[in-house]
């Protein structure tokens, strides 16, 4: 293979291989080629068929080992292509016993500005459905379940980090739970740009020397192969000079981050403990690993603090991206093997993310029921309940007594409230919902 013993001497050498869905992706677009060269008449029976079951072979895994070239090389995806046509030349050649050329046969109708484009939008769109989406849906279930579960688990709610109005922990679950079917919902529209392909417009997207039927059937066979909605891309120019769409995709994944990122941090404060922080929650499943290699019985959020690691890789990306993205001039977008590397990592670390945090956190928490209504009926803002009917003013002074340490039953009985009445004040289940308690006073 010369163009990639050529390549190693002046592409990076860093050992940052491509994933294996970039390596499916292109395997079906050669696939898919030869298929339509031969269907077209342009390419001989033989050797079409015979690259097609190689690059069969190079979608199932069976020559890995051969895509050697280095993530960090020309910003086209050149080398990528490159090597896979010689892997294929190669393979086909040996099968036949006769030369099958990497560039007149196996590239043929096609570019590497072409083929990298295709390939790392196929490979993002079958990493997104394949992975994220499920992953995104089974976080929703999980919130779902443990919203139900603790719907009537009273807890004082915070702002600024300090004592609240009460809320159920239900409640605060229910938010995660719609903000990552919203997010599921975003992240699927997004992926639904990526369907458009510009395989068939060569070059500069002009589609010279590629038969006018070649992209809309590659796209069509891919589409067969993969199970997802592909497409040939009506305006070739756009997706083979710019990679909004892929841009697109990523900031969707850093959105998705975040908000895990924002659950992550509420998990390690509701478990922080046991006995000088919160404690509102136990996550048994936490235990499996020591926390401390000092501190004998030491219980940390192991697999929380994983996933905030996850989401800060993947915010990271997403800056390279939107670089990445930058990249190249009039023609040609310079971003291609990096984006498509990274916009794959994206999926895999907020899936196994997604996926641990559901399956070994969401789904085992255990509410500490006791101390998080206690922290309710204790909070200084339960004020709020009576300001309405003794004035602003009055009830922060109220507040302030009670910030001290005297207690809300306290504070109204010294306003001259029966206890009958301070029990209807602070029945919870009002607490949580819309309406004017003081207007049973």
């Amino acid at each position: 293979m010369k163009y990639v013993e050529g390549s190693k001497h002046v592409f990076l050498n860093t050992g940052t291989r491509f994933p294996r869905e970039v390596i499916w992706a292109v395997g079906a677009i050669k696939y898919s080629a030869a298929k339509s060269n031969v269907e077209l008449g342009l390419l001989d029976k033989e050797i079409g068929r015979t690259i097609q079951a190689k690059a069969k072979e190079l979608m199932k895994g069976t020559h890995d080992g051969m895509v050697s070239v280095d993530v960090y090389q020309t910003g086209s995806g050149t080398g990528l292509n490159m090597n896979a046509n010689e892997i294929l030349a190669e393979l086909a050649s040996e099968e036949l016993g006769k030369k099958v050329h990497p560039n007149d046969h196996v590239n043929m109708s096609q570019s590497s500005n072409d083929v990298g484009p295709t390939a790392i939008r196929v490979a993002a769109a079958l990493a997104i459905s394949r992975n994220l989406l499920p992953a995104l849906e089974g976080m929703t279930k999980s919130l779902n379940a443990l919203s139900r579960k603790t719907s009537t688990v009273y807890k004082s709610g915070r702002t600024h980090l300090r004592d609240a109005l009460p809320v159920t922990m239900g409640q605060e679950f229910g938010a995660y739970a719609d903000e990552f079917a919203r997010d599921a919902k975003l992240v699927k529209q997004t992926m639904e740009y990526l369907l458009e392909l510009p395989i068939g417009g060569t070059a500069v997207g002009t589609g010279l020397n590629a038969d006018p039927k070649f992209g809309g059937m590659v796209a069509k066979e891919v589409a067969a192969l993969s199970g997802l909605r592909f497409s040939s891309a009506k305006n070739k120019f756009r997706p083979t000079r710019l990679l909004t769409d892929m841009s697109s995709v990523s900031g969707t994944m850093r959105s998705v981050s975040i908000d895990m990122y924002r659950l992550c941090q509420d998990l390690r404060l509701m478990f922080s403990g046991p006995r000088t922080a919160l404690g509102e929650i136990d996550i048994p499943t936490q235990e499996e690993v020591a926390g401390s290699s000092i501190m004998p019985g030491k219980t940390n959020p192991v697999t929380v603090e994983s996933a905030l690691l996850a989401a800060a890789e993947v915010v990271g990306l997403d800056g390279a991206n939107a670089f990445a993205a930058g990249l190249g001039e009039f023609e040609l977008t310079m971003g291609v093997p990096l984006m498509g590397y990274n916009v794959v990592l994206q999926t895999k670390l907020l899936s196994e993310a997604l996926n641990k945090l559901s399956s070994l956190v969401i789904d085992h928490i255990v509410p500490m029921k006791k101390k998080a209504r206690g922290y309710a009926e204790t909070s200084p803002a339960l004020i709020t309940l009576v300001s309405p009917k003794i004035g602003y003013d009055k009830a922060t002074e109220i507040g302030k007594q009670m910030a001290k340490g005297v207690s809300i039953r306290a504070a109204l009985k010294k306003l001259g409230y029966e206890e009958k009445e301070i029990d209807a004040i602070l029945n919870m289940k009002d607490l949580v919902q819309p309406g004017i308690p003081s207007k049973k006073l």
